[in-house]
């Protein structure tokens, strides 16, 4: 069997977004039978990455169960939704980076899961230099 290839799209193929924003769109897997996935997971988050401990938190989050009842075809496009916070805003530094992203995991029988990430930035940060740093104060 093929490895699921998660697809995730933003409505208006934005990459930038700003506090109070609505982050839509949709994702969808490929290469994946409707049998295949035993659930999903949505989460709109951030993490950092650099220096010091990593640090991440989960802005929304949406599990998709499969259930008896109700099969959903992740073949087909799944929609989100969520307004957007105030912080923390991205950020890339010269010791840290803090990114946003849409992250979907689709976990499978027998322990394997797919995962896929879309990036974008939530507000504008000017990027620190190092030669910024290192200029005398006033």
């Amino acid at each position: 069997m093929n490895e699921p290839e998660v697809v995730i799209h933003l409505d208006g193929d934005r990459r930038v977004y700003w506090p109070g924003d609505v982050l839509s769109g949709e994702f969808h897997c490929e290469s994946l039978s409707l049998a295949d996935p035993q659930s999903v997971e949505l989460s709109v988050m951030w993490y950092t990455d650099g220096q010091g401990d990593e640090d991440l938190g989960v802005h929304y989050f949406q599990r998709f169960a499969r259930d008896d009842e109700s099969a959903i075809d992740f073949r087909r496009p799944q929609r989100f939704s969520t307004v957007l916070p105030n912080s923390p805003l991205s950020y890339d530094g010269v010791l840290i980076h803090l990114f946003w992203c849409v992250r979907v995991r689709m976990f499978l029988a027998r322990g394997k899961e797919g995962v896929a990430e879309q990036l974008f930035r939530l507000g504008h940060v000017p990027q620190v230099s190092l030669a910024a740093l290192e200029e005398p104060l006033p």
